[in-house]
């Protein structure tokens, strides 16, 4: 299950990790958002220990919402060394959303 990361937690969790954090901001009314939860579940069990996979919820943290300047979602949002450095908007693939994460590990 990915870590629920929020307004509160998010600079430990996020900025100070020394692992690559994915990150995907979702919503309970977002069909498409429905659609790669379960990817982005699976995906925190692959990945335990090699990247921290986490989960925000749009509707209950307007301040990180905001501050990353999320648009659109799904949003899945890549940071390295607490640096947002890539992102992908919209549902996608388990094989496109684990390529972006292999390549910066």
């Amino acid at each position: 299950m990915a870590q629920e990361i929020n307004d509160g937690n998010f600079e430990e969790l996020v900025t100070k990790s020394d692992k690559v954090v994915m990150i995907d901001f979702w919503a309970e009314w977002c069909g498409p958002c429905r659609m790669i939860s379960p990817i982005v579940d699976e995906m925190s069990a692959e990945f335990d220990g090699k990247a921290v996979i986490g989960k925000v919820n749009v509707d209950e943290n307007p301040g990180i919402t905001a501050k990353l300047k999320i648009r659109n979602i799904p949003t899945l949002l890549f940071f390295k060394n607490g640096a947002e450095v890539d992102k992908i908007v919209g549902a996608a693939s388990k094989a496109s959303i684990t390529s972006k994460l292999n390549s910066l590990l």
